[in-house]
């Protein structure tokens, strides 16, 4: 496991039901230590107890990713160079599994391609988790279903049954590429709908909001990366509803404050965690020049965070838009 946040301390905790050990990368060494002393993690789902004895911490990359076959990657998207950046094992033999629900943000690339293009991965030793999960449901126990994505759907079984447990139940799919984008574009989503929240707009128009936002989804989706898919199952239409309505979201409770008249420092600043739908829109506005996608929900988030737009007035013009 790379990371330490709630999503990996999440994925751990079902790893761990499985596995008899996990060998935990976790950059700084005092949280290692109290997480040894207490079996908690002190920063994110401190609920969760572990069994350390399973656990082999290191703060050394090199060391984890030597003695590792596969590594899990649950590290924010805009960190996740310079968590690699000291790795010099080479990656090319290992099976990476990413958990990463955004785009590597200064080259606009999802975590799949930049793995494949820069660290030498092959494509076919490349995983992707999608699907509606938040970590603190997970931590509670609560049924979550999670979807693996490989292009070899073997591999993509054989590492699902890795997390699934009582509350974690699987499926397995061959679009990493499909999965991968509806996970960062679900991000953007659910800013928008914070937007709207903020400013007070009710049920009603969160309904007609949403079902535009899975159209959204689909027509870039299937611009990129044309192949079949069902645009309807857990891994993009389950993902996006999750991550729209739930008290979780952190993209929600980021589009929340812009909406409630918060600048977008200063939410930033006042949320703990990272809401990566921030970084995911500039690099999807970037990349759909390229493309000329329909994306209009997608545009006025852009222009709220990064054109100083008037979320009152962005949100008035895209009300004429939507059907």
């Amino acid at each position: 496991m790379i990371g330490s946040g709630s999503w990996a301390t999440a994925i751990s905790k079902m790893l761990l039901c499985n596995v008899q050990q996990l060998n935990w990368y976790v950059r700084s060494q005092k949280n290692i230590d109290t997480f040894r002393y207490s079996g908690r993690n002190p920063s994110y789902l401190t609920s969760v107890q572990f069994d350390t004895s399973k656990i082999d911490f290191s703060s050394d990359i090199n060391y984890i990713v030597d003695n590792s076959d596969v590594i899990f990657l649950a590290i924010p998207s805009a960190f996740t160079k310079s968590a690699l950046e000291g790795l010099t094992v080479s990656l090319r033999d290992k099976f990476l599994v990413s958990a990463i629900k955004g785009l590597i943000p200064d080259e606009n690339l999802i975590v799949g391609a930049w793995l494949n293009q820069r660290k030498d991965v092959p494509v076919e030793h490349i995983g992707v988790i999608s699907g509606p999960c938040h970590a603190e449901e997970v931590a509670l126990e609560r049924l979550s279903y999670l979807t693996i994505a490989c292009q070899d759907v073997r591999l993509a079984r054989e590492y699902a049954n890795l997390i699934s447990c009582d509350f974690i139940k699987t499926t397995v799919s061959d679009d990493i590429y499909g999965t991968e984008y509806a996970a960062v574009l679900k991000n953007i989503m659910a800013i928008a709908s914070g937007i709207f929240h903020g400013l007070g707009y009710g049920d009603n128009f969160q309904a007609v909001l949403i079902s535009n936002a899975i159209q959204e989804m689909k027509r870039f989706v299937d611009t990129v990366h044309p192949i079949a898919r069902d645009i309807k199952s857990s891994a993009y239409l389950g993902d996006l509803l999750v991550t729209c309505y739930s008290q979780f979201s952190r993209n929600r409770t980021f589009g929340a404050m812009l909406g409630k008249g918060y600048s977008v420092k200063a939410a930033q600043a006042e949320m703990l965690m990272v809401a990566e739908g921030y970084y995911a829109v500039n690099s999807i506005h970037e990349i759909n020049q390229r493309y000329q996608v329909s994306m209009p929900i997608t545009e006025m988030v852009y222009n709220i965070i990064y054109c100083n737009g008037v979320p009152k007035l962005e949100a008035q013009l895209l009300t004429e838009q939507l059907r």
